[in-house]
């Protein structure tokens, strides 16, 4: 008997710990406006989904045999019925578009935050690999595996590519996420409003290694972010194209790393897929197709 009043209660032990998930406590401004637009729709739909919920049971009960429903086999149309029916549903789903609308476009990631005056936002470059995360401080010339540390209060714009396969990089905490494309880059803006540890993921499928791509994220005061750099540049190992290449072997439940040095070139190179020896950046393919479609043009050549 105990065992199955257990099984009854796991249900709402789930739900309570829910509860207490990184998407319902954030801590930076996106994901709080992302928060509030989950609590919003869902109290909007909860508009029509708690009174049909409640009509059930009054209908049934209501039309129940030996009940004080009426009987009329000749109904066939009612027009305030149908208007009932109808335009609430209607009105929440205009409601609900506009408010996606309107957040899209307040929340696009390529939108740039607003910072203090004559602040600089914080830049990221952010490389998804096999299966680990590589962080890459270009003004601060270091970089990190697994381990990704921002300021508070201070925006952030990631930068972010893909060594290989398809990704998304994640911080629940932080903001929405957003997709790690081999050849393209995308953009995230961010800032956090307090302190906060936690962790990162990629919430795309990419291969046997994917279950354990997680990375360690920290939101410090500027102190604490000044700490950590001269941490990070006390550390004796440097990120050049060698070692990159080392980092692109698949490998899992990869340790955080940190690296004192870091090619400024190599998110470019990531980016335009030229890491290889001898592999021409997708940069100087264009322009030497250009330079030959406008030399073409020039003399008079046919182009194949």
């Amino acid at each position: 008997m105990k065992r199955r009043k257990a099984w009854v209660l796991l249900p709402f032990t789930s739900l309570l710990l829910a509860c207490e998930g990184a998407v319902l406590n954030p801590a930076g401004i996106v994901a709080r406006e992302q928060r509030d637009l989950i609590y919003i729709s869902t109290g909007m739909m909860l508009l029509i989904i708690i009174p049909v919920m409640i009509l059930i049971v009054v209908f049934a009960w209501h039309y129940r045999k030996g009940g004080h429903g009426t009987y009329d086999p000749k109904f066939d149309h009612s027009t305030g019925l149908e208007l009932a029916i109808w335009s609430a549903p209607l009105l929440i789903i205009i409601a609900l578009g506009a408010l996606t609308w309107s957040s899209t476009h307040l929340l696009d990631p390529f939108r740039p935050l607003p910072a203090r005056e004559g602040q600089q936002p914080l830049v990221v470059q952010v490389v998804s690999l096999d299966w680990k995360w590589l962080f890459i401080y270009p003004e601060e010339g270091v970089a990190t595996v697994n381990e990704l540390v921002v300021p508070v209060d201070r925006p952030v714009r990631f930068d972010i590519t893909s060594s290989n396969m398809m990704n998304t990089f994640y911080v629940p905490t932080m903001a929405g996420m957003i997709y790690a494309m081999p050849g393209m880059r995308s953009q995230l803006h961010a800032v956090l409003d307090r302190a906060e540890e936690s962790q990162g993921f990629s919430a795309n499928y990419s291969g046997a290694g994917f279950s354990h791509m997680r990375f360690r994220f920290e939101s410090v005061d500027d102190a604490g972010f000044a700490r950590w750099i001269s941490q990070v540049r006390n550390s004796a190992t440097a990120l050049q194209l060698a070692e990159y290449r080392q980092l692109l072997t698949p490998s899992e439940r990869v340790p955080v790393m940190h690296f004192s040095r870091v090619d400024s070139d190599l998110f470019r190179r990531t980016v335009e897929r030229c890491i290889e020896p001898g592999t021409p950046c997708t940069s100087e393919t264009m322009a030497h197709r250009e330079h030959g479609a406008g030399g073409a043009a020039a003399t008079g050549e046919a182009r194949p």
